[in-house]
């Protein structure tokens, strides 16, 4: 049997979770209305809490709604009467429509949330359903951070995104879909060094490894990148293009291209052999054509109706066929 902190740095256990129970777990389609969680699922999920807490394993639970943090922490606080949390590391991946108030009750008893940016990818559908002014704080990051409540950023890879970071920190900063679609005033948008914390010492506190991990500080581990350009003065649109042109982890260099290239260690062989990225030259390659389909396939963005409202991305013939699963951008 395995239990939390077993591994090493580089690949370890650190609690269960996302998916707790079946019955608690929503989806983030917003193509289609929010799902109901059906009634057997506080009696579900308390059990498996209850289990965790016992046994002193850090959770994490998806959720994207409200309405389903909200059943979910009527659950969690109605454990911590049975079995004080006490310090236990738990968090929210997602919530996008949290409120104020479940805010403060994630904190009352401890936890965290885990943002990721699939409003990125998913803001043009989320308006056109629930509308801007609804979008403007989905999710509230500005909120989570004046209430206090540790916050971490990722990107849901590779599920929902790919693994690039720069990605999510252009959502961060801008407020902006992939397609150019500004989504949040001002008021819920981060500056670079806000960003970039919540993906690095804010995350570092949801595997329990706060002060380990996340800052170049002694005594920290020796993980770092070296940027294509400077992440802290480029326009906000370049920040989509950087990669690492350095990475070093452990203290030990693991990828060098450009001016570091006679640094690189040697190429490890693609798996499976097939995989686009064995072809692909990167995010900051500039390439024209998205992979596996012609120029006329891209770039169809959602456009604006004369009403003003969003419409849905057009389908469009390319060479390969009909093009109908969103905004062909997504395939970087």
């Amino acid at each position: 049997m395995t239990k939390p902190g077993a591994g090493d740095d580089f690949y370890r256990v650190n609690g269960a979770g996302e998916m707790l129970a079946f019955s608690a777990a929503d989806f983030e389609d917003f193509l289609v209305p929010r799902p109901d969680m059906i009634p057997v699922m506080e009696s579900e999920l308390k059990a498996v809490i209850r289990h965790l807490v016992e046994n002193r394993w850090p959770f994490r639970i998806h959720t994207t709604y409200n309405e389903t943090i909200e059943r979910a922490l009527n659950v969690y606080e109605e454990v911590n009467r049975e079995i004080p949390f006490d310090g236990l590391h738990w968090f929210f991946d997602h919530c996008e429509t949290i409120t104020d108030r479940n805010i403060e009750r994630v904190k009352a008893l401890g936890g965290g949330i885990a943002v990721q940016n699939r409003m990125a990818f998913q803001g043009e559908y989320f308006v056109e359903r629930y509308g801007a002014q609804q979008a403007k704080r989905t999710p509230p990051i500005r909120r989570m951070l004046e209430i206090g409540v540790p916050v971490g950023a990722g990107t849901d890879a590779t599920r929902v995104s790919s693994y690039n970071p720069y990605l999510s920190l252009y959502w961060l900063i801008t407020g902006k879909t992939i397609g150019g679609l500004s989504l949040y005033p001002e008021e819920n948008r981060l500056d670079r060094a806000e960003a970039l914390k919540l993906y690095t010492m804010g995350s570092s506190w949801f595997s329990t490894e706060d002060g380990k991990k996340g800052a170049l500080a002694p005594g920290q581990l020796a993980d770092l990148a070296v940027l294509s350009a400077d992440y802290f003065s480029i326009p906000d649109e370049e920040i989509k293009q950087l990669e690492s042109v350095l990475t070093i982890v452990g203290g030990k260099i693991v990828y060098a291209a450009e001016e570091f290239s006679k640094l690189a260690p040697p190429v490890l062989p693609v798996s499976p052999g097939w995989s686009p990225v064995k072809e692909y030259g990167g995010y900051a390659k500039g390439q024209r054509e998205v992979v596996g389909a012609s120029h006329s396939a891209t770039c169809s963005h959602i456009e604006a109706s004369a009403s003003g409202r969003v419409r849905s991305h057009l389908q469009v013939l390319g060479d390969l066929g009909l093009w109908g699963l969103g905004c062909d951008c997504f395939a970087f």
